[in-house]
């Protein structure tokens, strides 16, 4: 039942995004920041934490649980650190992520040709 719970969150959420590509003038760049910053605003405000808990993966994969992620540590990190906390806490929780995605891109980047298109 937990992968039906995170495959319908996950799919309503790239649903969302497929329906704002096709139906509006949003460029794809766009819709992603928007993404993070609801999920940072939907983190900060405490909302979806309850859809962690209810769909998992279907939940923190998806950009706007990346934004959840970083307002999660800022609000840590503040509680810990004070001031220097609102700088240092969405990078200290987002770095094993980060980290993956940089390395994903510079493995893809040795191991493929870019190609202009015609």
């Amino acid at each position: 039942m937990d992968y039906v719970k995170a495959f319908l969150v996950g799919g309503a959420l790239c649903l969302i995004g497929q329906i704002l590509i096709d139906k509006t003038k949003l460029t794809p760049a766009r819709i992603l920041v928007s993404y993070v910053v609801i999920g940072v605003i939907a983190g900060a405000a405490g909302i979806y934490k309850p859809l962690i808990d209810f769909a998992g993966a279907g939940a923190t994969v998806p950009l706007t649980g990346f934004g959840s992620l970083l307002a999660k540590g800022v609000k840590e990190a503040v509680d810990q650190q004070g001031f220097l906390g609102i700088f240092l806490g969405g990078l200290k929780a987002a770095a094993g992520g980060i980290t993956a995605a940089i390395t994903a891109g510079l493995l893809a980047s040795l191991l493929f040709r870019a190609k202009d298109k015609s």
